[in-house]
């Protein structure tokens, strides 16, 4: 019986973490150049968070090895870092099953001194992913609430430059 119960859960999780891109045809992007963007969000802490006056850039994450990379360089900086420099950073894990995110994503996510805004809605999330490349670091850069330009970049020496320099 034990083996049977492990092999249905075994089962469930690689159909439930399937990278099968869903059908994005129909769906409006929102991250373009001269869009405003919108942001209402929760973070790791379930707790409502929006896109801030003063934010100048966001740093958008869309696979799992992408959002521990930027993870990974935010808890070398200092916990304000990213306040310090008018920046938010969105994790998209709405392709996770939400039995994964409850008991493993969203309890780490909690350790991080920085704030982590969440995508956990696939249909949310897919307007973001939208003609994006979502193995890339997506930062949008933004004036007045308004896209002005778009970067993706592939490492965090690159992040680092463009997020740091205007």
């Amino acid at each position: 019986m034990k083996k049977v119960i492990i092999g249905l859960m075994a089962t469930l999780l690689f159909f439930g973490c399937s990278s099968e891109k869903k059908d994005e045809q129909n769906i409006e992007p929102k991250l373009v150049v001269g869009k405003s963007l919108e942001l209402s969000l929760n973070d790791q802490f379930e707790k409502p968070q929006s896109l801030k006056s003063e934010t100048k850039k966001v740093i958008f994450a869309f696979s799992k090895d992408i959002a521990h990379t930027c993870n990974d360089y935010f808890v070398t900086a200092s916990p304000t870092y990213l306040n310090d420099i008018s920046t938010q950073f969105v994790a998209d894990v709405s392709s996770a099953p939400s039995l994964i995110r409850s008991m493993f994503i969203l309890p780490g996510l909690k350790e991080f001194k920085h704030t982590v805004l969440l995508l956990d809605d696939e249909k949310v999330a897919a307007s973001y992913r939208a003609g994006i490349d979502t193995q890339k670091i997506i930062v949008a850069f933004i004036n007045n609430k308004s896209i002005t330009e778009i970067k993706m970049v592939d490492s965090i020496n690159e992040l680092k430059k463009i997020i740091e320099a205007k």
